[in-house]
């Protein structure tokens, strides 16, 4: 071993724990009725063909949205006034049945900085209530609860403790009781930071009233039209916050779904073992 290993590599030979930030993938789970849910069948099973030595393989076929489970939004997700971020023409980068301008083959692979902002421990509770707006203030007292905040190209993570009902779909997408998260102050505050992405542990990063569903999305349009800011939903920040991590690094390696509007997503939290 020569004496100019790079620093990274150092840190990753002397061992690394992953944590998973993402939910499983599965038929039923919970989905946003805006989108197509996820499924999933054996469309091959061992011993439908077996070959001459005794071996046999089993494979499934998978149909799903691109914004269903844990995922990230692409910038062509969104547009505002028929224009996506940077003032592109929606209806001309969306010809041809794949966005031509912000397809999610655009979305960049991530090894940042990650600030958890655990907006349920500032309010002393296990899971915000339903339909709760998430406010600067609440993002700033959740940042100096652990000393840092995110800056310039860091993500940033808003824990409601929602993740807590993903096993239960009623609950969860909350359509009559609402479902916390963030308001337009907490987007403005976000996109002030300049950070490079953000998501939270619900299924959309908005507040959501009771009874309204996703009526409007004005947070997707300050970050992602207006700031250029990829947004994740249907985060699991539960194990992070029990380790009371407040920083550490985040791994993220979206599909590059040429002309698409979001992908799939496994999340990861890189800490030392």
């Amino acid at each position: 071993m020569t004496g100019t290993q790079d620093p990274l590599l150092a840190a990753i030979s002397g061992g690394v724990r992953l944590i998973e930030l993402g939910q499983p993938f599965f038929t039923g789970m919970p989905c946003s009725p805006n989108h197509p849910g996820f499924r999933m069948t054996l469309i091959r099973r061992h011993g439908d063909m077996r070959r001459p030595d005794g071996g046999s393989a089993a494979n499934e076929i998978i149909v799903t949205g691109g914004h269903v489970g844990t995922h990230i939004d692409a910038l062509s997700h969104v547009s505002h006034d028929g224009e996506l971020h940077g003032g592109v023409d929606a209806d001309e980068a969306q010809q041809g049945g794949v966005f031509r301008t912000h397809g999610a083959e655009h979305l960049p692979g991530l090894l940042r900085r990650a600030v958890l902002l655990d907006v349920a421990a500032v309010h002393g509770v296990k899971t915000l209530e339903p339909g709760y707006g998430v406010t600067a203030e609440d993002l700033d007292s959740a940042a100096k609860r652990v000393g840092t905040e995110p800056g310039p190209g860091d993500v940033a993570l808003i824990r409601t403790g929602w993740a807590r009902n993903f096993g239960d779909p009623t609950a969860y997408l909350g359509k009559e009781t609402g479902v916390p998260g963030a308001d337009t102050s907490a987007a403005e505050w976000l996109a002030a930071r300049e950070v490079v992405a953000t998501g939270s542990d619900t299924t959309a990063f908005e507040q959501i009233p009771a009874g309204t569903g996703h009526a409007v999305l004005p947070v997707h349009r300050i970050l992602l039209v207006q700031s250029g800011i990829f947004i994740m939903e249907h985060l699991n920040l539960e194990a992070v916050a029990e380790e009371g991590l407040a920083e550490f690094a985040f791994l993220l390696a979206p599909l590059r779904i040429v002309g698409g509007t979001g992908s799939p997503v496994r999340p990861l939290a890189a800490v030392t073992a």
